[in-house]
């Protein structure tokens, strides 16, 4: 068990059930983001979470302010990343860095229910190498994890969701890694993405700035009205796609979890096909176009950032849509018949 969290749930959570009240708090805390539901539900099995000083059951109805305490268990750790012989679509390589053109439905690292079939490990065979087990391993053959990061994620200073296409660079020496991870924690990254939305969007270019947490109706989500992070997204208009959709440019100048599935959301305008923040359309046609795309309508286009190398200065990496994205915008500019 970890050490004993001590919370208050005050007017906000009321008329919530505890244990989703829980999540939308804890999930605001450093270091607790990934927190699972398998971990809070354990903690009230085990009767570490207590409520004015009493066990409590994950369905009580919170009818006034509480003091809670909570002991979680620790997560399940993840087993060490290894060789695979998945094809990759690599962009650049040099000595320091990769710059993969990740497919949609890749998982960049391991997770829960995800052991195999990622992207770390088409990296690790590609290299011929196995991780590392810190970022200043002095071992040639291994590849450096960020300081906090697990054995699952060697190498990886960013990621893309599963279902997001697009570019994203790999650090194969523990210099690479911090440099890069440097540049993102300054928001020094040229990023941009591309998305079909639904709607006709009525601008050209739109700047949203919103706070950004967990959904507390649905913790697989995130909000804009929750938590203390800055999210920023640069929005433009890149052509109306129909009646029924449009071709937007997603410039990031903070890189939150689902921060441009977010903002679509927000403004009206969800990424098409998105299940988890879009809707589905009621048209016929588009939603045959949505059952058939198989994933959601967003891609990493544009990756820019000074090489770890200071010789090579500014480098920019841009990736097309890929043929289903394209297929996508063709046939919803194609005139209805």
């Amino acid at each position: 068990m970890t050490d004993p969290i001590e919370l208050e749930l005050g007017e906000g959570a009321l008329g919530q059930r505890l244990d989703r009240a829980l999540v939308s708090a804890l999930s605001q805390r450093p270091g607790l983001e990934s927190l699972t539901r398998s971990q809070l539900a354990r903690a009230f099995t085990e009767g570490a979470v207590q409520v004015d000083g009493k066990p409590a059951k994950a369905s009580m109805k919170l009818e006034r302010p509480v003091h809670v305490r909570v002991r979680l268990p620790p997560a399940p750790d993840l087993a060490h990343a290894f060789p695979e012989a998945i094809p990759l679509a690599i962009v650049h390589e040099d000595p320091q860095l990769l710059v993969i053109d990740k497919p949609a439905g890749m998982v960049v690292h391991a997770g829960p229910g995800h052991a195999r079939g990622t992207l770390v490990n088409a990296v690790l065979h590609h290299l011929g190498q196995r991780p590392g087990d810190a970022a200043g391993s002095d071992d040639a053959s291994s590849l450096p994890s960020l300081p906090g990061n697990g054995p699952e994620r060697p190498g990886i200073v960013h990621r893309l969701d599963r279902d997001t296409s697009g570019l994203l660079v790999v650090a194969k020496t523990a210099a690479a890694l911090e440099r890069l991870a440097q540049q993102f924690r300054t928001h020094s990254i040229d990023r941009a993405y591309l998305g079909v939305v639904l709607g006709r969007p009525d601008f050209e270019r739109r700047r949203i700035e919103t706070r950004h947490g967990r959904d507390p109706g649905d913790r697989r989500r995130f909000a804009p009205d929750q938590g203390e992070r800055r999210a920023v997204t640069e929005m433009t208009r890149v052509r109306q796609l129909g009646e029924d959709a449009a071709l937007l440019r997603f410039e990031l100048e903070t890189g939150r979890t689902h921060q441009i599935r977010m903002h679509a959301r927000h403004v009206g305008h969800p990424i098409f096909a998105d299940p988890l923040y879009g809707r589905r359309p009621k048209q016929p046609r588009l939603r045959a176009l949505a059952d058939g795309l198989g994933r959601h309508a967003l891609h990493a286009a544009v990756i820019g950032f000074d090489h770890p190398d200071p010789a090579r200065g500014r480098v920019r990496f841009e990736s097309p849509l890929p043929p289903e994205l394209a297929a996508l915008v063709e046939a919803l500019e194609r005139p209805r018949t």
